[in-house]
């Protein structure tokens, strides 16, 4: 099964650039994540059995070339978290801007997977099949990833 590529962006453009911007932390560079993604897409021969493979399939290329942008010399750049909240949230609320914020905070490997559980609604065993870990090893980032987060959240309470 192959699907126009102008049908792909539309369905996927915007799930795509919150998961590459979530890697990222910057928005030309997600953006240049994305359009590498469809143009992958566009040359790749691959068959899909339905479109939630071609979606699996997109996210996994952008979280992969997001990881390479990161890896790139040019990454040594100031990374701005308000950008961040202002464009993944679609409630600008106080708390979920808060929220996204200590999301970013965290380590990559446990960013990825919440990211993908929680803005994207992903089960476990997607994020498994789409991350080629385990299940298990899943629910560990999840629930180490969700400790953090509340650790952090609770400092930032006393803090303030």
């Amino acid at each position: 099964m192959r699907e126009p590529v102008e049908k792909l962006i539309d369905l996927y453009q915007e799930h795509l650039f919150a998961a590459a911007f979530s890697i990222c932390k910057n928005t030309s560079d997600a953006d240049d994540v994305v359009q590498d993604t469809f143009l992958k897409y566009h040359m790749s021969s691959k068959q899909f059995s339905s479109t939630e493979h071609i979606k699996a399939w997109l996210l996994r290329v952008a979280i992969n070339k997001a990881k390479d942008v990161n890896r790139s010399f040019w990454k040594q750049r100031a990374i701005s978290i308000d950008e961040y909240t202002e464009l993944v949230s679609d409630t600008s609320g106080v708390e979920d801007a808060n929220v996204l914020s200590e999301v970013l905070k965290l380590p990559l490997k446990y960013r990825i997977v919440i990211h993908l559980f929680y803005y994207e609604d992903y089960s476990i065993s997607e994020i498994a099949q789409i991350l080629k870990i385990t299940e298990s090893n899943v629910k560990v980032r999840l629930s180490r990833g969700r400790s953090l987060l509340r650790d952090n959240m609770q400092e930032d309470l006393v803090y303030d």
